[in-house]
Formats: C-alpha cells, structure tokens, sequence
C-alpha cells in the first residue's frame, strides 16, 4: 500500500482505504473512462470516450468522499465499461457492449471468444478478486456500490435523482427509503431508473447475496453531481443516511449475518 492508501494491481482495480474499520465495503464499478492503449480508443471519438457511455460522471468522486466520511474500503475499476463491464458477468453481450445508448462501439464489434476471454481475464476477474478479499477482509459487511446515470436517456428525461436498486434481498433498501424523508429532499424511488430486470444487479448478486450480506446499488442522476462542490455536498449527505441505516441495522440486530 502507498502512502495514499492505494493498493496498485497494475492499474486495473483500485483498492483505497484497504484498512478500514467500517461494515461498509464500497464498490464503483463504473469509476473510469480509462481505454489501454491497446484497444486504440475501441474506434471512439473523444467526446464518446468521456461520455457517460464509458463510464459514470461523479461516481468515484462521490464513493471516495464517502470512504473517507465512512472510514470504509472502497474498490474501483480503472478501465472504462466499455473495455469490459464489471458489473456484467462474462456471459452477457452488454459485458463488452458494441453500442450503448445511441454510441456505437466498433471496437467491441464481432470480438471472437479469445478476445472475450482477454478482456474477462484481463479486467473482470481481478475486479472481482479484489471485491471479494474486501468483504474477506470486513467483518458482517454491508456492500453499497455507487453509480451515476444520465439525466436524459434515448431523449426521455428522468425526474428520479436518486434510485436506490436491489435483487432479491431488499432489507437494506427497504431501510434506506424508509430513511430517506429525513436525510434528503431529492426524489428517491426504488430500483429506478433501472432495476434487477435490466441486468444491473450483478456485483449484488455475485459479492452480497450468496453470503447473506445486506446489499444496495446507489443511483445518482450525474447532474446532481458535475461539479466537487455537488459531490461533496451531496456524499455528505449520503454518509449521513448510509450512518443511520447502518444504526438501524446495529439496533435492531436482524442484518446480522
């Protein structure tokens, strides 16, 4: 670990905070828009490469606002989704996506199994690793993973700010919208804008619900949070609710694992 608190798996996956005491393992696995050079860009245009196509605007910022409030692990990707999705298992197109949204991707157009394999070997399997040593490595966690969507989407706007997503184990949902009235005005729904249907909920699926562990994906619209002063102030906000529900999970006992 360096000085920082970063352990370097050769720039692939970012562990920060690796020796913190909290229950929450933060997870952000849209934190980049980083394309090795190998892939020349996947034949995208610049503005493309930075879009929220290859990534999630404010998400790590926000993730590592609340590892520091909540003294929490944190672990990211450092490549774009668009190289591999971590939050997609191997077996699914949108893993490597050839378009998304209205960005199309020649790059990751008619890749043959060995290419496939690359990218799994190369990016999704030592993701998954680190994920799964902070969990390890966390007494009864609690896996929160922070993401960020596009306030416009196929030119249907979205007046939801903040989705908060589950799979099958709702428990720590369910507390955090029953929470939300006295930690934010924004307008809170559940699994909006997407939701287990859409394919969203791996990382749950694969790290939170095979050992029982209390589990939710955080949305935030990414115009809430384009700027540090947004970032911060709404990561405060987040650490206050994500404290109290933490709280309500200690006192009643029932998330214990």
């Amino acid at each position: 670990m360096n000085a920082a608190g970063i352990i370097p798996t050769d720039d692939v996956v970012r562990v920060d905070n690796a020796a913190a005491a909290s229950r929450v393992v933060l997870i952000c696995e849209h934190a980049s828009h980083f394309i090795p050079a190998r892939f020349n860009g996947l034949g995208l245009s610049d503005q493309d490469r930075k879009s929220h196509a290859a990534w999630d605007p404010g998400a790590l910022a926000v993730a590592l606002h609340l590892s520091s409030a909540l003294d929490a692990k944190l672990v990211s990707s450092r490549v774009s989704r668009l190289v591999y999705d971590c939050n997609r298992p191997p077996d699914v197109p949108d893993a490597t996506p050839a378009r998304s949204e209205v960005v199309a991707v020649p790059g990751n157009v008619g890749l043959d199994a060995a290419a496939k394999a690359d990218r799994v070997a190369s990016y999704y399997q030592p993701f998954q690793q680190a994920v799964a040593k902070a969990i390890a490595a966390t007494t009864d966690p609690i896996l929160v993973t922070v993401h960020s969507f596009t306030p416009i989407y196929h030119g249907q706007k979205r007046d939801v700010e903040i989705g908060v997503l589950h799979d099958t184990d709702r428990r720590l949902a369910d507390v955090l919208l029953t929470l939300a009235p006295e930690h934010t005005n924004m307008k809170v729904l559940r699994n909006q804008p997407y939701g287990p249907e859409h394919g969203v909920t791996h990382t749950l699926k694969e790290h939170g619900l095979p050992g029982h562990h209390p589990n939710v994906m955080l949305e935030i619209r990414n115009d809430l949070i384009a700027t540090q002063a947004q970032q911060a102030q709404v990561s405060a906000m987040l650490a206050g609710w994500l404290a109290a529900a933490q709280t309500q999970i200690k006192s009643t006992g029932a998330f214990q694992c």
